[in-house]
């Protein structure tokens, strides 16, 4: 597809001008600028543009979806206009990150290492609520535990609690692995001073406040010099800066010592001098600023419940946008191990629910399909836990949802901190929350959870359509009603089943669509980037993938293979080009971890392999496999597009979409 050059300049005129650009980059999808004054930019004049399918500002990178293919050629087209510089992605962010204040860096930092080790925390939570349920008294019987009454049970929940117990028994490994793997250092150092710090000859951190108090604390006597012999268990700050000061004794000695000699004197000096300053210093100091940061949060609640409560009921969906909520997840660990329990977490669960409620509402809002479809698919996700495709797919552009749902959430958080509700271990938000909430607290949680589920879906229900009366040819909050988005892009672009059309009676008329990786397929709502999960990239559909192979959906030409190997597109004959892109971000490992079998102009066949990628060794560098597999180019062919049902898919044994082309 040729651009036209005038559009390309009115999207630097959008974006503030060549003057106020400072580094520009692209990936598959869309163009990433690092802008000097955001606010320049002319939103109207990108949503007027032709080649602009959407923007959004993100971690200081303001960025403009442009479509897999076209993008290349827009940043090709703007470099030639403005006479910039070609930056890497890496270097980009770098550069965005510099306009960041301190605050915005270390929240940045905080979620860099947290994300990777989510998933084991939240599998921890969830087994843990599970032995909740067991050894929980007066859930299914007055006053006495599962196993109490059925003692034959009572080794299994052991076993549960072991298994489940594991991660947070040993987070600083987990921790001290994903620090300084984020600060350069290497992983495997990083995993042994998170063991180190929990060594079974060490006091326990969870039992230091007892033997404080009968004085039998154990230390170490240095040549007079007594230095406790404790361990960190359960705490954050200590591996945190320890990881830190190790990556950075590493990548001192690395420059310093000679090839040869690296492997008899980096590793052991660099672990030998955190371990001691770990020890001596580091834990000590951090150990006392950690508990003061958790007895804090513990006397504002405990003096002020109801405001403590509000404020941050009602403004964690504003944390989630900014990414500061990353920040709280280590004081919610915090605070488990040094008080048994997070009064935090929960009102993060019902946060969750309160922005699902709120999306669910806009389905009855909503006029068009596609539109109806977001929303319920994003609300399902939300009250599963994962909020991102509800608030900036629905939510957000719509603004009243994402209000009324700030305001249950506060609401109910008020209820939940007067309360005192805990959670004693970090789980899975939503309505799976309450696995994770103490059983005999079971009931004000579930009286917020019903608050969170009512208010706002009922505020939004009714404030929609009263704001449909006043605009009914807007009810969309600006996207044209569904026979004008027709005529705007030759396509109904309708999610779901459908009637099929006359022209499908032909055979060839219908392209089939086979999923090109085995997995579980979903709604491409649930992609957590909303250039995938808002539509703006096109329809489709998106799959969890089980195993790292990638073939042909159909038979065609490959019309381009990504630098860094993650995404592919191909085109059929009809001209319909489809997007395959291998997980979020995953441009930044720059082809680690992928070999792609196909290249630019290659004949292909169903079926035929085009890429495998290391499912282990990317999601181990903490990225999401989630693969979008989008209609993005050919929309002049589509007539409407049917969409297979959802679950698991068998690579291309299995159709997830049909194409109905146009006569």
């Amino acid at each position: 597809m040729a651009i036209d050059k005038k559009d390309v300049e009115l999207i630097l005129q959008a974006v503030g001008g060549k003057e106020n650009i400072e580094a520009a980059t692209h990936c598959v999808t869309r163009l990433r600028f690092s802008l000097y004054d955001e606010s320049k930019v002319d939103e109207a004049a990108l949503e007027s543009n032709e080649l602009v399918k959407g923007h959004f500002s993100t971690q200081g990178q303001f960025q403009v979806i442009i479509g897999p293919g076209i993008v290349d050629q827009v940043y090709d087209e703007m470099m030639k206009i403005t006479g910039g510089e070609r930056v890497s992605k890496d270097e980009l962010k770098n550069i965005a990150s510099k306009k960041q204040n301190p605050l915005q860096r270390a929240v940045k930092a905080l979620a860099d290492i947290f994300i990777p080790i989510l998933p084991a925390i939240v599998t921890a939570g969830l087994l843990l609520g599970i032995n909740n349920i067991l050894t929980g008294p007066g859930i299914f019987f007055a006053g006495q535990s599962l196993v109490q009454v059925y003692p034959e049970w009572k080794d299994f929940a052991s076993i549960i609690n072991t298994i489940a117990s594991t991660a947070f028994t040993f987070l600083p490994a987990l921790i001290g692995w994903s620090a300084v793997t984020r600060f350069g250092g290497s992983p495997l150092l990083g995993i042994v001073l998170g063991l180190i710090l929990v060594h079974p000859d060490l006091l326990s951190g969870y039992g230091y406040a007892d033997a404080k108090t009968n004085g039998t604390v154990p230390v170490w006597n240095l040549f007079g010099w007594e230095v406790e012999k404790i361990g960190y268990q359960g705490q954050v700050l200590p591996v945190l800066v320890s990881a830190y000061i190790l990556a950075k004794i590493e990548a001192f000695m690395n420059k310093r010592v000679a090839d040869g000699l690296k492997l008899l004197i980096v590793a052991p000096v660099t672990l030998l001098i955190t371990g001691f300053l770990a020890f001596t210093v580091i834990g000590p100091i951090t150990f006392a600023i950690g508990n003061a940061i958790t007895s804090g949060l513990v006397y504002i609640f405990g003096l002020a419940p109801a405001l403590g409560g509000l404020i941050y009921g009602g403004l964690y969906a504003l944390l989630v946008i900014t990414g500061m909520h990353h920040t709280f997840l280590a004081v919610d660990v915090q605070l488990i191990a040094s008080r048994g329990g997070t009064f935090l977490w929960p009102m993060l669960a019902l946060s969750n629910i309160a922005q699902g409620a709120a999306a669910l509402g806009m389905m009855f809002v909503f006029k068009q399909k596609k539109s109806k479809g977001l929303a319920v698919t994003s609300s399902v996700s939300a009250f599963l836990g994962v909020t991102e495709p509800a608030m900036f797919g629905v939510n957000i552009r719509s603004k009243f949802p994402f209000i009324f749902g700030m305001i249950g959430s506060a609401i109910a958080g008020v209820l939940l901190s007067v309360n005192g509700v805990l959670a004693s271990s970090v789980g899975v938000g939503g309505i799976p929350g309450f696995l994770s909430i103490y059983p005999n607290q079971w009931g004000v949680f579930f009286l917020g959870m019903a608050i969170v589920l009512i208010i706002p879906f009922t505020a939004t229900l009714l404030y929609g359509k009263w704001t449909n009366r006043k605009t009914p040819d807007h009810a969309d909050n600006g996207t044209p009603s569904e026979p004008e988005a027709a005529e705007h892009s030759g396509a109904t672009a309708e999610h779901g089943h459908a009637a099929v059309s006359e022209s499908a009676d032909n055979p060839e008329a219908v392209l089939e669509i086979r999923s090109p990786l085995s997995g579980k397929a979903v709604e491409l709502a649930e992609v957590p980037d909303p250039a995938f999960s808002s539509g703006a990239m096109g329809q489709g559909i998106a799959v969890e993938p089980a195993e790292g192979r990638i073939t042909a959906p159909f038979d065609g030409v490959v019309a381009h293979v990504i630098k860094s190997k993650h995404a592919v597109m191909l085109e059929h004959a009809s001209g319909v080009q489809i997007l395959i892109h291998v997980g979020i971000n995953t441009v930044a490992l720059k082809g680690r971890g992928y070999t792609v079998h196909v290249q630019e102009g290659d004949v292909v066949k169903a079926g035929q392999l085009l890429l495998e990628f290391d499912h282990e060794r990317i999601r181990a560098a903490g990225f999401l496999m989630i693969t979008p597999v989008i209609l993005a180019g050919g929309q002049e062919r589509i007539e409407r597009v049917e969409e297979m049902p959802l679950g698991e898919v068998r690579g291309s044994q299995d159709i997830i979409l049909k194409v109905h082309l146009k006569d």
